[in-house]
């Protein structure tokens, strides 16, 4: 289908990868865009359950690991070769929950092969209604709703812009394991389901009530399967509606159970889940108003893959001196104005950080590069919290707010450079193992050295940085120490905590 779209250059346009780690199932999107169209070159799709393997303590099931493991070693295996910077996991509810999701994922991405980035439920959400709007185009203000295993997305948009995107903890895996445990379908458990789905359901009433949208399109997994059973069963024509879920229920309390379940258009691999779905459906139906949920050709794969096209655009541009169109500046941007930071100072320190960096790791990942931008323009968000300790406040606040663009992991990275950007390194044990965030928060803290006074113009050559291995020589400008008595002390005092930490050996030349 024809998308609007930016002019891609033949290496923007070679193909794609996405991968959507789901709670119920894990699907892999090969596609390009040939002059501006959306070509699907492979899909594949497993149901790997991995939602049904959160015990009570809400730990991965070494069970549910595994299968989830054999999964994207397949896909591994049709990936061999594609560039990293071409390929975007993302993981969802699941890994949003599960407790020993670190040990999980770093096992993941050892099989795997690509970083894998668990997302906020706004951010999966922002990524859905992406898919949904470049795959069915429409200047109709619309809802869009996503059921998954474990969590509910909805987003309220128009053409491209969703204006309003939330994300609920009850999916279709959630909530049939815990009302039809035993796979019986009763009427007392579809109205308990329904009554549960209700509860988690209810705050989103205000803000997607029906004045608000013009059509409501439902996206992936569960409004698929019920769209086809509804169309296989001849009840419509794939349109979900309220007495067509009704039929459904009758016909599953009929049956009396999800193995004896048999109607046209049910896959074996839904089969599981229906009793959760349909409760799920019929809540939302009844509680906001839809009379007819249409299945949208886009999902959140999809997005995944245009918001990555978005990304190697930014890059191209930014090549050749253009503004970026990477919507983790335009959040970066939208957060600085939220906590009223000092954009000046920000500045100031973004520009230093940015030179020492490259002295340090001049051949370092682009985007290594870019997660020290958007630390130095955000190291001071604390500040609108309390001046004392500012620092910590900022890298709580980096780690849990939503960012559209950011994966949790990266927000959480930011918070990491946010909290060491001053006092002793004691409380970053552990982390500076990882030499990248090593020198990314050396060339922060010596900026910030370097920006104390927070005024006038600072000179990015009064200060050189050489390395060799952990041994790092700052070379002073003639002169520089005695005009900036302060400063020089600032530094002193830097590599006497670089001495106590054991990381590096830091030296004033």
């Amino acid at each position: 289908m024809n998308l609007p779209a930016a002019p891609l250059s033949s290496d923007l346009a070679a193909p794609l990868a996405a991968i959507d780690m789901g709670s119920n199932s894990f699907r892999l999107e090969i596609a390009h865009m040939p002059r501006g169209q959306y070509k699907r070159l492979e899909y594949l799709k497993e149901t790997v359950r991995l939602g049904a393997g959160l015990d009570a303590d809400g730990m991965l099931t070494e069970a549910a690991m595994q299968r989830g493991l054999d999964c994207l070693q397949r896909f591994a295996q049709r990936l061999g070769g594609f560039p990293a910077e071409r390929v975007r996991a993302v993981a969802t509810q699941t890994l949003r929950e599960a407790r020993n999701r670190n040990a999980f994922l770093q096992r993941a991405k050892d099989v795997l092969g690509y970083p894998i980035e668990v997302i906020s439920g706004r951010e999966e959400a922002r990524l859905i209604f992406a898919g949904v709007a470049r795959m069915q185009p429409s200047t109709l203000p619309r809802l869009v709703i996503d059921i998954g295993g474990r969590s509910t997305e909805m987003i309220l948009g128009k053409g491209r812009k969703p204006l309003t995107a939330e994300s609920f903890q009850v999916g279709s895996v959630s909530l049939s394991l815990r009302f039809f445990p035993d796979g019986k379908f009763t009427a007392e458990a579809f109205r308990a389901a329904q009554v549960a789905a209700g509860a988690e359901l209810e705050e989103a009433l205000t803000l997607f009530k029906p004045a608000m949208w013009q059509e409501a399109l439902g996206s992936s997994g569960t409004v698929g399967a019920v769209a086809q059973i509804l169309a296989a069963s001849g009840i419509t024509d794939g349109r979900i509606t309220q007495a067509g879920l009704r039929w459904c229920m009758e016909q599953a309390l009929a049956a009396g159970s999800m193995d004896k379940l048999k109607l046209p258009g049910l896959k074996e691999d839904r089969r599981a889940v229906v009793g959760g779905g349909l409760c799920i459906l019929y809540t939302l139906l009844s509680q906001f108003g839809i009379d007819e949920l249409l299945p949208a050709k886009g999902a959140l794969r999809q997005g995944v893959i245009f918001d990555l096209i978005e990304r190697l655009e930014a890059e191209s541009a930014a090549a050749l001196g253009l503004s970026s169109l990477d919507m983790r500046d335009a959040s970066v941007a939208a957060l600085q104005r939220r906590f009223s930071v000092d954009l000046a100072q920000a500045a100031r320190v973004q520009s230093i950080a940015d030179v020492m960096y490259k002295q340090l790791c001049s051949r370092a990942p682009r985007e290594r590069q870019r997660e020290l931008n958007w630390a130095a323009a955000l190291h001071e968000i604390g500040m609108m919290v309390s001046h004392h300790d500012h620092h910590r406040h900022s890298a709580y606040l980096l780690a849990h707010v939503d960012a559209a663009g950011f994966s949790q992991d990266q927000l959480k990275r930011l918070g990491d450079l946010a909290l060491g950007q001053r006092g002793g390194l004691r409380k970053l044990d552990g982390l500076l193992e990882d030499e990248s965030l090593l020198w990314q928060l050396l060339s922060l803290r010596l900026a910030l050295i370097k920006c104390h006074a927070r005024s006038g113009a600072v000179d990015p050559q009064a200060l050189r940085l050489s390395r060799q291995g952990r041994r790092v020589v700052v070379t002073l400008a003639k002169g520089w120490a005695g005009a900036h008595p302060r400063t020089h002390f600032l530094l002193q005092e830097e590599t006497a905590a670089w001495a106590r930490s054991g990381m590096l050996e830091l030296t004033l030349a």
